[in-house]
């Protein structure tokens, strides 16, 4: 065990759990006043409910010990023989084998709350929670042994993926899309204003996710080493490049770059370059962060042309800027960086890193979508995903939780969660009117 290599880890581990709030609060800002505690609620309980289910059956899914190239054993059920010592097939060989397997926990746990952004205002507390665990269990931890598993058939095959473009932003991606495929569009989609209502909030999550997306990446090299440096540089770069690209295009495009495009584009860049960050240089995260910001700020206007309702652009900015940075890997990867990597095309590698992506691409699409559609549908015909129309007019935090996010006059609030709370007092003068929109 190296001290050093344990502490950076320790602290990787924390920054990406903190990521987890700063994508609720990313995500609360750009949805209506009247659904944004449900919107918080749903990043904010995943830290609860996946870590449980991570520890009991998650893990060992995921990192136990190899089955066919496809999915763990059982030997770490319940977090049994993941002690002090490194996992036994070398994850981590100079760091704890708990603090392993917590420093992925965190990427479990914000992986599914990602997709709830493409559902947002719309869904049912008890269909997000089954939906959620199934999501888990059944396609997030196989994706993560073919991919992070020494045996798992994609490393195996030789694609890369240092911090988790299929694992995390495709994966994420793609069952958005299916899932909202299942649950329908927002009463109103296309037809009436759904403007955010605090982006403030949306540039402060913006922050803490660009802050704690160095864990994300750098705590990717499981070190405190040179590697994770390089990885930490890429990081920044592909942000910022992706700020730039986005703000460029809306430019071009409108004429004027909005804080919302910025926020958006900084987070496609971020996706990009998370699956290079350990494999390419300055000059390539740059290009691959700016083709993010670029490509995501064109694929969110998909869901206009397409018809699907994906409520704050989880397919437009996860899932295509993942394509975007696992391809482009293929491009600008050099064992100059990494030398457990491989060269890409610009390095003299030829297309055969290519190949390898494309392919690691297409089966994480393919999987991903046909099961987590299945479970949409098992959900939406057992418990139910989706809210009534009643409830959707008055707002998720009101029929979901019994709460609203702003208490503007002292009528107004939650008492309807609180029972045994004293009726409130009379008021004369002017009342507070709660419209459709939810504003007052």
């Amino acid at each position: 065990m190296d001290t050093g290599d344990t502490a950076w880890v320790l602290v990787s581990s924390a920054l990406v759990l903190f990521m987890t709030p700063g994508l609720a609060l990313f995500y609360g800002g750009m949805v209506r006043a009247k659904n944004v505690l449900g919107t918080l609620m749903h990043s904010v309980f995943a830290m609860g409910l996946i870590t449980i289910l991570w520890v009991l059956v998650g893990y060992t899914l995921a990192f136990g010990s190899d089955t066919g190239g496809l999915i763990g054993g059982l030997d770490f059920l319940g977090f049994h023989n993941v002690g002090n010592e490194a996992h036994p097939a070398g994850l981590g060989a100079t760091i704890p084998h708990s603090l392993f397997a917590t420093y992925q926990m965190m990427f479990a746990i914000i992986t599914p709350a990602l997709i709830t952004g493409a559902f947002a205002e719309r869904i049912k507390f008890s269909g997000y929670v089954a939906f959620m665990s199934a999501w888990l269990l059944f396609v997030y931890a196989p994706v993560a042994h073919w991919v992070f598993h020494p045996d798992g058939w994609l490393f195996k095959l030789g694609a890369l993926d240092f911090a988790g473009g299929t694992v995390v932003h495709i994966n994420a991606g793609i069952a958005a899309l299916a899932v909202v495929l299942v649950v329908g569009k927002r009463r109103g989609f296309g037809k009436e204003p759904m403007v955010p209502h605090n982006l403030t909030m949306t540039i402060l999550g913006t922050g803490i996710l660009w802050f704690g997306w160095f864990g994300f990446n750098a705590g990717s090299a499981l070190g405190a080493n040179g590697l994770a440096a390089s990885a930490f540089l890429a990081t920044n770069l592909g942000a910022a490049a992706g700020a730039v690209g986005w703000a460029l295009t809306e430019s071009r495009k409108d004429r004027k770059a909005t804080t919302l495009g910025v926020a958006s584009g900084a987070v496609a860049g971020l996706v990009a370059i998370t699956p290079a960050a350990g494999f390419v240089g300055p000059l390539g995260a740059i290009a691959i962060g700016l083709s993010g910001g670029i490509v995501c700020s064109w694929a969110v206007g998909l869901k206009f042309k397409l018809g699907y309702d994906d409520s704050l652009d989880v397919v437009g900015v996860h899932l295509a800027g993942g394509i975007v940075g696992s391809l482009l890997l293929g491009v600008f990867s050099t064992v100059a960086v990494n030398e457990l990597g491989t060269d890409g095309l610009l390095a003299g590698g030829g297309m055969a890193l290519m190949g390898k992506q494309i392919v690691a691409v297409l089966a994480t699409l393919a999987f991903s979508f046909v099961v987590t559609m299945g479970i949409a549908k098992a959900v939406e015909a057992t418990i139910g995903l989706r809210v009534t129309q009643e409830d959707e007019i008055v707002g998720i935090d009101l029929s979901q939780h019994s709460e609203v996010g702003y208490s503007l006059s002292e009528t107004s609030g939650s008492f309807a969660a609180r029972p045994e709370a004293p009726p409130a007092p009379a008021t004369t003068g002017a009342r507070v009117v709660v419209t459709e929109g939810g504003g007052a």
